[in-house]
């Protein structure tokens, strides 16, 4: 049985990526597909390495019921170019920063999250990135909940033929 394990990247893994994760794996969970693919996320940097999410982030998130309390930052590092079949950034700098350390064959892995929003999602269309939150108010969390839950569902519609 095939398996698709994805990583989401931003720029310190407190605000935008475990964001993602936390969408991602409950949507996965609703959608049963859990045991068929694996969720994780990082940063770029290395400013926040073993930190727990921004409080903002899981505060926004735990009001739409998901729990990032158990997320702990990390850094993006070789062994996940081969590790992961999507790094998925959330924006176009962290999609440089990517390829800047990604080897040549696989850069096709890296891709950027709205990719995945529906075209029919009218309120989304023409975004590239997701906005960093981090030196904005509450607002900003929730723009990134809509998008990721947009995105996220794009994601597993997209990734469906390849999981038959």
């Amino acid at each position: 049985m095939k398996t698709i394990a994805i990583c989401f990247v931003c720029l310190g893994n407190i605000c935008r990526s475990p964001t993602a994760e936390g969408v991602m794996r409950h949507q996965i969970g609703e959608a049963k597909l859990a045991e068929r693919i694996s969720i994780d996320s990082a940063g770029t940097g290395n400013w926040h390495i073993g930190a727990a999410p921004d409080e903002r982030a899981q505060h926004a998130a735990a009001q739409r019921g998901y729990d990032l309390s158990g997320l702990r930052g990390r850094q993006i590092g070789a062994p996940d170019f081969e590790r992961f079949d999507l790094l998925i950034a959330m924006d176009d700098a962290n999609v440089a920063a990517l390829q800047r350390i990604c080897p040549p064959a696989q850069r096709d892995k890296i891709r950027l999250l709205m990719e995945f929003v529906p075209s029919t999602d009218g309120r989304w269309a023409g975004e590239r990135e997701v906005a960093d939150p981090y030196f904005g108010g509450a607002a900003g969390f929730e723009q990134v909940l809509d998008q990721c839950e947009a995105a996220c569902r794009g994601l597993i519609a997209a990734l469906h033929p390849q999981l038959a």
